[in-house]
């Protein structure tokens, strides 16, 4: 819940400046816009509203990582600064084959805000949405009292409009004691609804027209969808400043069609129609499913005013309406780096579906921390776990993930395997070992944030995509920018991913070359004794305040006839770094007789 309320949070922040920016779009280029192009630019927040709510694998603009960086996700909790200063963290073992560093970053809120907020979001909606049925209750009255039309009259002028508009679908007409005004309800079947009153018959057949209007341009459909999202963002003031002008908008064009087919001597006729059902309208309910010729009387003005001045949209202005609709749908669809608040359910659990597998209890070793170790044999083919439901929870990689940066510099030829020094820039890290140049073998033992950080950036957002997406590294989600996403960020990977991935490097069944593949197995080679060989890389999670620290250790060990493949996670209020889950993995390997 905590993870998706920020999610939807920060979706919702950009989705903002998509609105401000239509807002801004039609009121200064309003000249070069017909009442039409207006419109369809309203559409536009329909589809800004809906990203949110699109699972996030159908969303594939890699701006995102550029633009998301400040707005990192770890759990459900926001990364918002990185603090290189006395939160840094570095452990080295006894023997000094084992280093561990980490850089602190500090999370903008606690755990129970989004809860919080998420819960005042529910509610709200719940109380729209108790509004929205005793609203449309009225609607199943109405259908339930109205009677078709038989007058020959009414349905000549009903027939003849269908024919001018090119309407070919089935619309019902009928009449009924509880409408004021012609109206039209029906998302699937429409029907259009005609008041039962004495009115002219020029006037009903104005009225016959504008609601067939909003039939061809699918009026009832947009509405509903609009009063969704109003339920949806209640809570947001440029969701009802949009909505406002939409709706005036979209009363304009329909407008525009009716004069379109009006000889211009009858648009007085139409206007003064408009101002005769003045008197007859009731304030209407923004949550009504329904369609009807009026609207509020600062509407009708606006109206009014636009059907006194009305002429016909030159070609000139057409082309320039659609390329500016074109531009700024080419912004809201490609540029603007929008979060998908319901991601893909694996974004957060590997769906795990062993066969062989022990599930043991190794909370001894844990002393106090909370965490999952999985261990798999390759002989027997079989995995040992410890906690089950933590080993298939995706957790940010940290430094883990410079397993496969380096692997992906060296495939993609950003490293050398005969040269791969990196130079330091000058700029001052928190540990002595980073300040300083480093070659792919001291950077990994040392941890060195900013080499791998500078391997990233060299090969890119997009070719970085496409390897952990070949890979199936854990979500491949990359959204916490270039500099970050695998630090406390977007990026996720469960344990059992951890030890599959290995597994395939190990075992060569992966889309790296062997001799890339062997040269960072050299880097991660961390001991070596009577024939035994230890692997392996730690990572850490440190978190300024309550919420603490993780760590990470994966790795293999080798054996003369057997292969160990292995990672441990664990998390607590201090000291649960990557080397205590190393020291933690060496006693169980130890007590099962492996290392």
């Amino acid at each position: 819940m905590s993870a998706f309320i920020l999610h939807f949070m920060t979706a919702t922040f950009i989705c903002s400046i998509g609105i401000l920016l239509i807002l801004f779009v039609k009121k200064g280029f309003k000249k070069h816009l017909s009442v039409k192009g207006q419109y369809n630019l309203d559409l536009l927040f329909l589809i800004l509203l809906a990203i949110p709510f699109i699972p996030s694998h159908f969303i594939a603009s890699l701006s995102i990582g550029n633009w998301m960086h400040v707005f990192n996700l770890n759990h459900g909790i926001s990364v918002t600064s990185t603090n290189v200063g006395s939160g840094a963290f570095g452990l080295t073992d006894d023997n000094g084959w084992l280093q561990d560093f980490a850089v602190a970053v500090d999370r903008s809120a606690p755990d129970y805000i989004p809860v919080i907020v998420g819960g005042l979001w529910i509610i709200g909606m719940i109380t729209l949405i108790v509004i929205a049925w005793r609203c449309n209750q009225k609607l199943r009255l109405i259908r339930e009292s109205v009677k078709l039309i038989e007058d020959d009259t009414l349905l000549s002028l009903f027939s003849h409009w269908k024919i001018e508009l090119g309407i070919r679908g089935n619309i019902l007409i009928g009449t009924s004691m509880l409408v004021k005004t012609p109206m039209t309800i029906g998302f699937f079947k429409p029907m259009i609804i005609l008041p039962m009153t004495k009115i002219p018959l020029d006037d009903m057949g104005y009225g016959i027209l504008h609601e067939l209007a909003h039939c061809k341009k699918r009026d009832v459909q947009v509405n509903t969808l609009m009063c969704l999202f109003q339920i949806l963002y209640w809570f947001h003031p440029l969701v009802y400043i949009a909505f406002k002008q939409m709706r005036l908008d979209r009363e304009l064009a329909c407008d525009a069609v009716v004069l379109e087919l009006l000889p211009k001597a009858y648009h007085i006729d139409y206007g003064n129609t408009l101002l005769n059902f003045v008197n007859r309208l009731s304030r209407p309910s923004m949550f009504l499913f329904a369609m009807n010729i009026g609207g509020t009387k600062s509407q009708i003005v606006s109206r009014v005013k636009h059907i006194t001045s009305y002429a016909k949209a030159s070609g000139l202005l057409r082309v320039k309406s659609i390329c500016i609709f074109a531009m700024v749908g080419i912004f809201v669809l490609c540029k603007i780096p929008i979060v998908s608040a319901f991601a893909n359910s694996d974004d957060h659990r590997f769906n795990f579906h062993g066969e062989n597998v022990i599930y043991g209890d190794f909370s001894d070793f844990f002393e106090g921390f909370e965490g999952s170790f999985v261990l798999y044999d390759s002989n027997e083919n079989m995995y040992t776990i410890h906690n089950r439901e933590m080993s298939a929870i995706r957790i940010s990689p940290n430094s883990t993930y410079k397993i496969f940066s380096a692997l992906i510099a060296l495939e993609t030829g950003i490293l050398e395997m005969d040269n791969t020094h990196q130079a330091w820039d000058g700029v001052l890290h928190p540990f002595e070992s980073w300040n300083q140049s480093h070659n792919l073998y001291s950077a990994m033992q040392n941890s060195v944030n900013w080499y791998f950080q500078a391997l990233d950036r060299q090969v890119g957002m997009e070719q970085i995509d496409e390897y952990l997406s070949q890979l199936a590294y854990g979500n491949h989600n990359l959204s916490g920018g270039i500099e970050d996403f695998w630090i406390e960020s977007s990026l996720r990977i469960s344990p059992l991913e951890q030890v599959g991935l290995l597994r395939a490097l190990h075992q060569g069944n992966t889309i790296f070359e062997a001799r890339h593949v062997n040269t960072l197995k050299d880097a991660l080679r961390l001991y070596e004794r009577n024939g035994t060989v230890l692997s392996g890389k730690t990572g850490t999670g440190l978190v300024h305040g309550v919420w603490g620290m993780n760590g990470w250790f994966v790795g293999y060990v080798e054996t003369s006839n057997n292969t160990f493949f292995f990672a441990t996670y664990i998390q607590g209020a201090e000291n649960a770094g990557g080397s205590a889950a190393a020291q933690i993995t060496l006693a169980i390997l130890e007590d099962k007789g492996i290392f």
